[in-house]
């Protein structure tokens, strides 16, 4: 069942992102997409996490990463000093894509979200690149890593930490592979040595540091 967990607002930033989520669920515009839209803690945050889209145990959880993927990314996260309670509560969780695109037609996994869904949804993040000004991001698998980034390969980009600056976005950018239990790539080399990297750099970085 979706968590029925009321979220208290701190600042009257929280009370923007609030108001900003509560007209991101009520989208529909993507006639592909299945509803219900996924949003995270609603938290005025200096971090932000950018996934793929929703899978399909998302829309009854109520939450984004909240199945198995979820389990090794907070594995991820909790080895730096943060449990994914904390982290929720601290981080701000978006996507690409916000509504699960479906099951993959023509094999495993999901359907990757078409470039009209993905420029439809690009508004939601730039809505709140706006609110959040935020310092961090850590975008999560290739197609959330491509939105920042031109990396070809994971080897490219994880690892690594980028210089976002743009119009509308200013931030660090630290590329993380994606937790799918349908990818081998972080459980061998250079993606097992890679993941560390990355995860070190994420520790070491002053907005991090604030959330601990």
């Amino acid at each position: 069942m979706p968590s029925t967990q009321r979220y208290v607002p701190r600042t009257d930033t929280d009370q923007s992102i609030i108001n900003h989520q509560a007209d991101l669920k009520s989208c529909s515009r993507c006639p592909e997409m299945i509803q219900p839209v996924i949003t995270g803690t609603p938290v005025a945050s200096s971090i932000m996490i950018i996934g793929q889209a929703p899978g399909i145990r998302e829309g009854d959880i109520g939450r984004p990463f909240g199945w198995t993927a979820g389990k090794t990314l907070f594995k991820w996260f909790s080895s730096i000093g943060v449990d994914e309670a904390q982290f929720r509560e601290q981080v701000y969780m978006a996507a690409v894509c916000r509504c699960f695109p479906g099951k993959n037609p023509k094999g495993s996994g999901d359907r990757v979200p078409d470039k009209q869904e993905i420029a439809t949804c690009k508004q939601w993040l730039e809505k709140e690149y706006q609110l959040l000004q935020p310092k961090l991001i850590i975008p999560v698998g290739k197609l959330a890593i491509s939105q920042y980034i031109n990396a070809k390969k994971l080897v490219d980009a994880v690892g690594q930490q980028f210089v976002i600056d743009t119009p509308n976005l200013q931030a660090d950018c630290i590329p993380l592979p994606h937790p799918s239990g349908l990818s081998t790539w972080f459980n061998m080399e250079p993606g097992k040595t890679l993941l560390q990297d990355a995860l070190r750099l994420i520790d070491n970085h002053s907005a991090w540091k604030e959330i601990k």
